[in-house]
């Protein structure tokens, strides 16, 4: 087996695939109304996202009748403090950061979490 890509629900495939596609600089494949996706320029796995409509905001920390994240994407950063300022700039919200500096958990504009990891140590 091979895994193709992710898939993301949201109320507006277009806003959150065009988020996600500045902060990658990937490119889109697929532009549908209601399934947008995209892949990195030399191909692999792709991210899609798909319209679901009633999606709600997820929380970070499960609270008990609320609709909670149950999985995020790690990305790694050459710079962590250059793309954690362009992540948020994009209209992310920085969430917490490891106590060892390489890792940021960050929230994209619809709510999921995804991890920026430095894939070097600190200076």
């Amino acid at each position: 087996m091979k895994l193709l890509g992710s898939v993301i629900n949201t109320s507006d495939p277009d806003a959150l695939a065009s988020f996600y596609a500045a902060l990658l600089e990937w490119p889109r494949m697929m532009n549908e109304p209601n399934w947008v996706a995209i892949r990195h320029p030399e191909g692999g796995t792709a991210i899609a996202f798909q319209r679901a409509p009633g999606a709600a905001r997820p929380t970070l920390t499960p609270v008990p009748g609320e609709p909670h994240a149950l999985m995020h994407l790690d990305i790694g950063s050459d710079d962590l403090e250059r793309d954690v300022a362009r992540a948020v700039s994009l209209g992310a919200t920085e969430h917490s950061r490891s106590t060892d500096g390489r890792e940021c958990v960050l929230v994209d504009p619809d709510g999921n979490p995804f991890c920026l990891i430095a894939s070097r140590a600190p200076d």
